[in-house]
This record gives structure tokens, sequence and C-alpha cells, in this order.
């Protein structure tokens, strides 16, 4: 099994923001970042979660997945796969067509403590834009 830690943050909310993304398998970890534009931070939560699933579906498209967030809101999103939110609806649907790609794929949601290696390249996704 696959964990992927995500997480999204934003300078201004709206705002300048970065997503972080940790996979760690066993003896594997890999860590990625990007600058994600002006977003809000919720959106750049969906973002985090669906760059997190695309990378998996590059690198391992057959494992099983456990996504860590700790985003409630984004995580109750997606398992009860809806949201009213006209923005969010898109990421929500590209989230959860990726998802069924993998044999199994779930979500969990983490405290922030749990999550301080994704929230750190996050962060460093929005210093690198404003030293830039």
């Amino acid at each position: 099994m696959l964990e992927v830690y995500v997480d999204g943050a934003t300078s201004g909310n709206p705002g300048p923001s970065g997503i972080g993304i940790v996979l760690k398998k066993k003896n594997f970890l890999k860590e990625e970042k990007q600058n994600i534009g002006i977003v809000t931070n919720h959106e750049a939560e969906l973002i985090a979660v669906t760059k997190g699933l695309q990378l998996c579906k590059e690198l391992f498209p057959d494992e099983i997945l456990s996504l860590r967030s700790d985003s409630k809101l984004v995580v109750d999103m997606i398992e009860k796969e809806y949201t009213k939110n006209k923005t969010f609806a898109p990421h929500l649907e590209q989230i959860l067509s990726l998802m069924h790609t993998f044999p199994y794929c779930f979500i969990k949601w983490i405290p922030d403590g749990q999550n301080t290696q994704a929230d750190r390249l996050a962060r460093l996704a929005i210093q690198a834009i404003n030293e830039s």
C-alpha cells in the first residue's frame, strides 16, 4: 500500500498558492512541491489531491492508495462524493475519476501534526513564488 500525503497552502485567501505531495512505501519516499498560482485554500487542497493522484497514476498505477489530508472539508467531500460548491465540483469530479483507476483507493483525514512533510513542501512552493 502506498501512503500519499497531500497539502495545499495559500498566502492570503485567495492568494499565491502551493501544494505538497509525499509518497511513502517501505523504502521508497518521493516529495513534490508545485506553485499553482492564485486560488483559495480549499482549492489548493483539492488540487493537491488531484496532483497526488496523477503522480501515483504515473508511478504506481496498480497500487492500493491511502490518501491522507488534513483538510476535513476535502476528505468529507470526497467520501460523500458530493459538493454544492460550483467551484469545487470540477475538482471533485476529476479526483473521483482518478481514484476509480486504482484497484483500491481511500482517503483519510489526519491531524496537521501528521502532515508536516506535505505542509512544509506546500509552504516552500509559496515561498518560491514570493521570492521571484
